[in-house]
């Protein structure tokens, strides 16, 4: 796999703007990151930088999960579909990137994970969504860090009927999982005729039961907590069908929801509309540690406060569909092609990792 470096992205000047209440004191900030909202200059701090890390033109390694493992500096990627040269089948590889590396390197890595989609750090490996494929079934798969990355199958159904392709994924501090099914995986292709409609999942690892808790969706996609963990956040991409076209008048918008107990169980509640992106569909959702939601979307990352106000948007050709904090305000983007790091102010951290 070839991977090139190149240089960082133009800057432009800045004028009028605030920082931390007070007179910004910058007099450049690079064009990529777009203001919307003077609250966005305490996100970005006053040299924010966007770098591209890996370019690949030849495979679209960098498109979901996004896992950065703080012990070993490196980055789990799975790429788009894209065409096995060698078996002519449509396929999804993951990659480990060592991100801190000079120069910074990529490796595929061979798993058993059908068609690897979304991602999160758990325990001492990464939960993956597995999308599953004509003859393998689709469910949560854990699996090692470590070669041979060996990968252990935790769900694959609700109550026997299988799930569709499960997309993304988050775990609770309770150790419950959380995960979205959308039927992408049918109308690309490589799944069969849905079972399930388009949901979302809390699965207890524990005692292994499985539960819708929440429905209503066109394409449930991304998904993520608020620190607190008392609200979250779910996106809905039926804006793009999966089956190569758009639907403008579909959904293209974050919901939030209210984690409440009732019974002694976890239910989401309060629905409402917490944001729509105005640039293709809001994909992978994370926040940080202020509550400021973060998503990919079709010209780049856009960022809400907790109140759902547009605060700036860092700007990235054909957009990005995931990425995920590292240390000290660092980010890294996924671009298809190529991976790009943004540093921000360095008081930011992401509200999984917290580092």
């Amino acid at each position: 796999m070839l991977m090139l470096r190149i240089n960082q992205a133009p800057f432009t000047m800045a004028s009028n703007l605030t920082f931390s209440g007070q007179p910004a004191n910058v007099s450049q900030i690079p064009s990529t990151f777009e203001i919307y909202d003077n609250r966005f200059l305490n996100i970005i701090g006053s040299a924010p930088k966007l770098e591209a890390l890996l370019k690949n033109d030849d495979v679209p390694f960098a498109h979901e999960a996004s896992v950065f493992i703080p012990s070993t500096d490196e980055l789990f990627l799975t790429s788009n579909i894209f065409t096995d040269p060698v078996t002519n089948h449509s396929t999804i590889q993951i990659s480990k990137v060592k991100v801190n590396a000079h120069p910074v390197t990529s490796d595929v890595i061979k798993t058993t994970i059908p068609m690897a989609n979304g991602a999160v750090n758990h325990g001492d490996g990464i939960l993956f969504c597995g999308q599953g494929n004509q003859t393998e079934k689709s469910g949560l798969y854990q699996m090692s860090i470590d070669s041979p990355y060996e990968a252990e199958l935790l769900v694959s159904g609700f109550h026997g009927r299988q799930f569709n392709s499960p997309n993304d994924v988050v775990v609770h501090s309770d150790g419950s999982i959380w995960f979205t099914d959308p039927i992408y995986g049918s109308k690309q292709g490589f799944r069969p005729k849905p079972q399930l409609p388009n949901q979302v999942y809390r699965f207890d690892p524990v005692t292994k039961n499985v539960r819708v808790v929440a429905d209503g969706f066109g394409r449930p996609n991304g998904i993520a907590f608020s620190p607190d963990e008392k609200t979250v956040y779910i996106t809905d991409t039926a804006y793009t069908l999966g089956d190569g076209t758009n639907d403008p008048t579909g959904p293209s918008t974050i919901y939030a929801f209210d984690v409440s107990i009732i019974g002694g169980e976890q239910f989401l509640t309060n629905r409402r509309v917490f944001a729509m992106a105005d640039t293709g569909v809001p994909d992978g959702i994370k926040l940080d540690m202020d509550g400021n939601v973060y998503a990919g979307c079709g010209d780049g990352i856009n960022v809400w406060s907790p109140g759902g106000v547009l605060l700036g948007k860092i700007l990235i050709k054909d957009g990005a569909a995931n990425f995920s904090f590292g240390r000290n305000g660092q980010m890294f983007i996924l671009n298809e092609n190529t991976l790009w790091t943004a540093q921000l102010s360095r008081s930011v951290k992401g509200a999984l990792l917290r580092i």
